[in-house]
């Protein structure tokens, strides 16, 4: 192979930031949308409880396809705090992050216009009544499902980002990966969304939370930093924590 196939074989910055931007653009107008389109915004939690399993299962499979679409490209983060975790576990280098990062929080924008864009053009007041609802926003209080206060919010959402990059770190491993890395890390997803629907909507994913809260209204947007902060505070926990229980060089 010359040395000029093997560098086209390489995909450029441009390529991986293009990546990342459809496939957070795949997850968030999947997984967003079926919470507008089926749930009836959660109004009363005990009567649409069941819709909690197909929210989940949205998210987990708009991840997996995504994650076979393009993470050939640009590795299938598709969430700031996944890449920021990465870049905690010497994945990625540091200086891809901040690209990385603008990018998915863009196509999740996009996304959450698209689905408010669809929204304008539907029943009477549907749009009006989804937004008022929040737009399947992340919260904690009354934006919860379930009644939960700040700390449970906080507290899962460090979890289950600490896990789910775990997860994505083991069966991505340049060595000990699994051809079935877009399942796993699918299907962990969706695990984590069953967890944490009713606690405070299910984050995991700055991007996603960006998406819906600038068109949920001021208690969404005031409750985003939670969001923001949180969920990179437990995928960068467990990005160190990988990089040295299970990449460290053994000492001879």
């Amino acid at each position: 192979m010359s040395v000029s196939s093997t560098a086209a074989a390489v995909p450029s910055l441009g390529a991986k930031l293009a990546a990342e931007g459809f496939g957070t653009f795949l997850l968030v107008f999947g997984g967003v949308g079926t919470a507008l389109f089926a749930s009836k915004h959660f109004t009363d939690p005990g009567a649409n409880s069941a819709v909690y399993v197909a929210i989940a299962l949205a998210f987990g499979l708009a991840l997996l396809v995504a994650f076979y679409a393009f993470a050939p490209l640009s590795g299938g983060h598709f969430n700031p705090a996944v890449t920021l975790g990465a870049a905690a576990s010497g994945r990625i280098p540091w200086r891809d992050a901040a690209p990385y990062i603008v990018s998915q929080v863009v196509g999740g924008v996009i996304a959450s216009t698209a689905l408010n864009l669809i929204g304008m053009f539907g029943p009477d007041a549907w749009l009006t009544t989804a937004q008022d609802a929040g737009f399947a926003s992340n919260g904690w209080g009354p934006l919860s499902p379930g009644g939960f206060g700040m700390l449970a919010a906080i507290i899962i959402e460090v979890i289950l980002t600490g896990f789910f990059l775990l997860v994505f770190l083991g069966v991505t491993h340049p060595e000990r990966g699994t051809p079935f890395a877009g399942i796993a890390i699918g299907l962990t997803l969706t695990l984590i969304h069953l967890v944490s629907l009713p606690v405070d909507f299910s984050s995991v994913n700055p991007a996603r939370s960006i998406a819906t809260a600038i068109y949920g209204g001021v208690e969404p947007l005031s409750q985003l930093w939670v969001f923001l902060v949180f969920p990179v505070v437990g995928a960068m926990l467990a990005g160190f924590a990988y990089k040295a229980l299970f990449d460290s060089k053994p000492i001879d």
